[in-house]
Formats: C-alpha cells, structure tokens, sequence
C-alpha cells in the first residue's frame, strides 16, 4: 500500500504515549487522579506478553507501540506508590475483572499458538480497562484523559504504518485505539454524570 506512514512513525506514536504518561504521573503525583491498580497492573502484564508474541509472529517496528503501552503502566503504578490519595479502592467488580483479565495471561501462557495466544492477551488487556472505564464513568475528576487521548494515538499511528494488517500486527494497536478513545471521551464529557442526572 502507497498510502501507508513510514515504519519509522511509531516512535511517534510512542513518544504521545510517552507524552500523554508524563502528565498523567504528574496529575497522580499532586492526588488529582487515582488510578485503579488493577488495571494498571494488568496493562503493564498484558501488552509485555504481547510485545513477546509480536516480536515471535515478526510484527516488526508496530511492536514498539506494544512495549511502550506495557512500560507505561509499570511508571503510573510506581507513581501511584509516592502519594497515598493516588489509591482507588478497589472492590468487587475490580477483582472479578482482574480474575478474568488473568485468565486470559494464563490462556497464553496455555497456549502452543502465536496467534491465539495475542487474542487471549488482547482479551484480557481489554478486560482490564473496565474498572478504569467503570471509575471513569462514576467519578471522571478521578481520573485524567490526557494518557488515554495519548495512548489511542499512539495506536492509530501504528495503524497507520502497517502496510498490510495482520492478526499479529494490527489487533493490538486496534485494541488500544478503541478502549482509550472510549475512556478518554467518557472522562473529557463526564458521560456517567450526565446519564445519572
């Protein structure tokens, strides 16, 4: 395809994430948000293993959005351990998805096939994002959209530079663009409060 960005544009796409990570530890730092541990933990877990399984199936350079997406989590939840108001509660939705999301760590580790293992992986990084959409929904000033506006950038670019879209290359970063559009307009536009008013 001629209509393609070069490879080299997912560092770009890297470097929102990177970006998008900066203002979201700094709004953790001040207790302006709370991230949900478990969705963080999960997002740092997941996407590694994916990185893995990408760099197995040859994804080539789309595997660097799939690295930096797992590092950031890893740098919010250290974050998160330096202010005490940074700290969601956690309840029984949050551990169910949790419990859920690692299933799908395990069916990967299951797994003799590449590509099934990356759909578990994806099932499972998904599955992580409900309780962050859930506080999203109850309490958006908990939460901050710049790393959610940076993160589905940082995926629609790596869409962007795949040349021909295969299950190892593009669901992830697929995966990625929808869950952070859909948090990030669920904070920007406080849509759980306007449904309960």
């Amino acid at each position: 395809m001629d209509d393609v960005l070069p490879s080299w544009f997912v560092f770009v796409g890297a470097a929102f994430s990177v970006g998008g990570a900066f203002g979201y530890i700094r709004d953790v730092l001040r207790g302006e948000t709370a991230p949900n541990r478990v969705t963080w933990i999960l997002w740092a877990a997941a996407p590694l293993l994916a990185f893995v399984i990408e760099v197995q199936e040859g994804a080539g350079l789309a595997s660097v959005m799939t690295l930096v997406i797992g590092l950031v989590p890893i740098a919010v939840l250290l974050a998160s351990t330096r202010n005490p108001q940074s700290v969601w509660k956690l309840g029984p939705f949050d551990v169910t998805c949790g419990v859920i999301s690692i299933f799908g760590l395990i069916i990967w580790l299951a797994s003799s096939q590449p590509t099934i293992g990356l759909i578990a992986q994806v099932a499972a990084d998904s599955v992580a994002a409900l309780p962050t959409l859930r506080k999203a929904w109850v309490n958006p000033s908990s939460e901050s959209a710049v790393v959610f506006y940076a993160g589905a950038a940082n995926g629609g670019i790596t869409l962007l530079t795949l040349d021909r879209w295969t299950t190892a290359g593009a669901l992830f970063p697929l995966a990625i663009f929808l869950v952070d559009v859909v948090i990030g307009v669920v904070v920007s536009f406080e849509l759980g409060k306007k449904r309960t008013k």
